[in-house]
């Protein structure tokens, strides 16, 4: 009996150590586990700090580094265009200072609706660019149902040329009409409502909204015809066709030659091209100043860095004769700023709202 005891006794104390030896190692586990947990926590939250403290150091060094592959300039009008060919100078000069090729792709359609809305929605990385007109800008996105795009979704780089348009009329018809100046075209228009008519490139065009502020001013009445070019539309005053249209710069050489009479232009002050040649407000017909003009944009939200960097080089063009040579056939040079180019693009915006809420202009 005092045996069994003391064998149960042992066996007692044999269990207690057991159970004690496990509690311990259990005890040393829970802390084991506690402390791996505590590396993992400590090192998810470097990696955290890690990927949050660069987005704004990787945007830095992104800015840095650029251009480290192509640039591409978009243009939503075709190949051999006014557009076009001043992209194409650009292009060439971007590329030789940048060390990057710089490609032009023509993405032509919906009166440049298509290539517009398509830079709006690119990354604002500056590898995409847009080089339009004036009318894509501040006019489509006001007068299209469909346009998906408005001014401030681009960013201004520079406004590289500017054109004032041409009231012009048919050699022809003036002489036999009488009609010298622009206060003699407005005297017929007053004594023969709706039967003067004029040309455009399309309704909603710039050309056509001139002449309808040129109606609003002086309260007459004429015929709106419109064309699917301006070439179009200036051959038809040419040939008899029409009596009149707002012609662009690079209807001068026609000018010149006679095959159409000028009666005033829309910039404030006379062009040095067309000396002898009015201003409408000088005509008496203010306030009137309308330019076309050409530029370079990108997505909203560039870095100025890079924005800052595109209008240096883009304004150095004007230092190179051949290039310079080539877009002063579109129009004057001036190489305007990001700056007072997107206070242009607002100015524009807010005038054209008046012509088109007033005639009503809406297209599909």
């Amino acid at each position: 009996m005092t045996q069994e005891l003391s064998r149960t006794t042992e066996n007692d104390i044999e269990n207690d150590k057991e159970t004690h030896m496990k509690e311990r190692e259990i005890t040393a586990r829970r802390r084991a586990i506690k402390g791996g947990m505590k590396l993992v926590a400590a090192a998810l939250a470097v990696m955290a700090g890690t990927m949050a403290a660069p987005a704004g150091a990787q945007t830095a060094t992104q800015t840095a580094n650029w251009p480290n592959k192509p640039i591409r300039i978009v243009v939503p009008f075709p190949a051999g265009s006014t557009t076009d060919t001043v992209a194409r100078v650009l292009s060439e000069q971007l590329s030789k200072s940048l060390g990057q090729p710089v490609i032009v792709e023509n993405k032509p359609g919906a009166n440049g609706l298509i290539g517009v809305a398509e830079v709006a929605k690119s990354p604002a990385d500056g590898y995409t660019l847009l080089v339009t007109n004036s009318s894509s800008i501040t006019i489509n996105p006001q007068v299209y149902k469909r346009s998906n795009y408005k001014p401030k979704d681009l960013a201004p780089v520079a406004l590289v040329v500017e054109a004032p348009f041409v009231l012009v009329a048919n050699p022809e018809w003036a002489k036999k009409n009488s009609i010298g100046s622009v206060g003699d075209l407005v005297r017929y228009a007053t004594r023969n409502p709706g039967k003067l008519s004029y040309g455009s490139a399309g309704p909603g065009n710039i050309a056509h909204l001139s002449f309808a502020m040129l109606n609003n001013r002086e309260k007459i009445q004429t015929t709106h015809v419109p064309y699917k070019s301006a070439s179009q539309a200036e051959m038809a005053v040419i040939s008899g066709e029409l009596e009149t249209a707002f012609d662009a710069w690079n209807g001068l050489p026609q000018i010149k030659a006679g095959k159409l009479k000028p009666l005033a232009v829309t910039s404030p002050k006379r062009m040095p091209q067309l000396p002898d040649v009015p201003s409408l407000e000088e005509a008496g017909v203010k306030p009137f100043d309308v330019s076309f003009w050409l530029g370079m944009l990108a997505p909203a939200g560039t870095p100025p860095q890079i924005v800052q960097k595109l209008y240096e080089i883009t304004k150095g063009v004007a230092n190179d004769a051949r290039a310079k040579s080539v877009l002063s056939q579109q129009g004057e040079v001036v190489m305007i700023d990001p700056a007072n180019f997107a206070k242009r693009v607002e100015k524009e915006e807010a005038n054209w709202a008046v012509v088109i809420q007033r005639e009503g202009i809406t297209l599909d």
